[in-house]
């Protein structure tokens, strides 16, 4: 057996606490160092002219980046990855990665903000189309289709509400007429969802979130199968993009924790729901790992686990200026539009503007949360006090 054949069987907390690493390479320390540099040096001309040697510049990567993306090549069973300044440089890294002028690309109706405003501003400005489509679509996408589709992106759960996208029957349909997918991954992380194992050509990381997990450090990574590795990488190249080492080695260090710290997150927001679900003020609670979400039979099959980001909406005939009065008297969540670290947040939701081939109800008020690494029972004093403040 081989060693890239033994590592592929590992399992996944043994795969996090081992890929990307090679101490006897580095003097027996455990963790790669962390290589500050620009220049490389070349013994000789024969050397360079030939590009015999493994690094060539710093901006084409070096040890610390390689570790990273080596590891996170085999967590998520990609023929390469490539690092991004920030989860919205990563898409953009990748969506112009498969695109060109004439292009039609599909985008999921619920896509985080920053990608749609990214396909609304700068993509008509290649010539390219952009459309976008209803997430419960499923394999009948097939009837967007155009002679000049050629991506269709999707996020899987959806942003802000949470709806679940049969990813594996719109891969397979934009297949056929050899579309790239691209699949933004960053709720589910690499630990509980590889998207490349059922037909993402391109997954997508906001690396700042769960794979950091400390709320320090901007990073974003793309996971290539074999399909999208050569256009990802010669469009990385020809951008000049690099992230800073330290910024990438709190990356891996983040890496090793990601399943203890996933696994706290899922619990403490399955307690955390479990009770705003008795709440009278509750009209519906989003989250695709609950029995009663219409997502969760799609959930069960493509994902193997929950994240703590969440979201819920109030009673009908909640009025705003009570949503805000609720979020407003909370104490343990900060109001703060990122997610992912080990501190609880919570935002309002507001979709105006964010939805051309859904209706959403505009009158609806309903809040975001990420639940983080307190104690729960703390949490819930807090919402509790929060209902109160704002319903009493």
């Amino acid at each position: 057996m081989s060693s890239s054949d033994s590592r592929s069987k590992l399992k996944p907390d043994t795969q996090l606490a081992h890929a990307g690493r090679d101490p006897l390479g580095f003097h027996g320390f455990v963790n790669p160092p962390v290589v500050h540099a620009s220049t490389v040096l070349y013994p000789d001309v024969g050397t360079m002219v030939t590009g015999g040697q493994t690094y060539s510049y710093a901006r084409r990567g070096n040890p610390t980046t390689d570790s990273l993306e080596g590891a996170l090549k085999e967590i998520e069973g990609a023929a390469g990855v490539k690092l991004a300044n920030s989860g919205l440089n990563a898409i953009a890294l990748a969506i112009l990665s498969c695109v060109k002028a004439g292009d039609h690309i599909l985008i999921a109706d619920t896509a985080y903000g920053p990608t749609r405003h990214f396909a609304d501003t700068f993509l008509p400005g290649m010539n390219i189309a952009v459309e976008y489509y209803d997430p419960l679509i499923g394999a009948d996408i097939k009837s967007l289709f155009r002679p000049e589709t050629t991506a269709v992106f999707t996020e899987a759960p959806g942003s802000l509400t949470f709806e679940m996208q049969d990813v594996p029957a719109i891969a397979a349909a934009a297949h056929e007429i050899d579309a790239t997918v691209l699949m933004d991954n960053t709720w589910a992380s690499p630990l509980f969802c590889q998207p490349i194992a059922f037909g993402v050509d391109l997954s997508i990381q906001a690396g700042t979130k769960y794979i950091v997990g400390h709320s320090d450090v901007m990073l974003g990574t793309i996971a290539a199968s074999e399909k999208a590795w050569k256009g990802l990488d010669t469009l990385h190249g020809a951008m000049g993009s690099h992230v800073a080492p330290d910024d990438v080695f709190l990356g891996l260090r983040g890496l090793r924790t990601l399943s203890v710290r996933l696994e706290r997150h899922q619990r403490n927001t399955r307690i955390a729901l479990d009770w705003l679900k008795g709440q009278e003020q509750i009209g519906q609670i989003r989250y695709p790992a609950l029995e009663t979400d219409p997502g969760h039979a799609l959930w069960k099959r493509d994902f193997s686990g929950a994240s703590g980001l969440c979201g819920f909406d109030f009673k009908s005939g909640t009025t705003q200026e009570q949503a805000y009065a609720f979020l407003d008297a909370l104490t343990l969540f900060g109001l703060g539009y990122s997610w992912g670290g080990f501190e609880s947040l919570a935002i309002p939701v507001r979709l105006k503007g964010m939805r051309s081939a859904t209706k959403v109800d505009p009158d609806l008020q309903s809040v975001r949360l990420h639940i983080g690494l307190e104690d729960p029972e703390d949490l819930i004093k807090d919402m509790a006090h929060a209902f109160d403040k704002a319903f009493g």
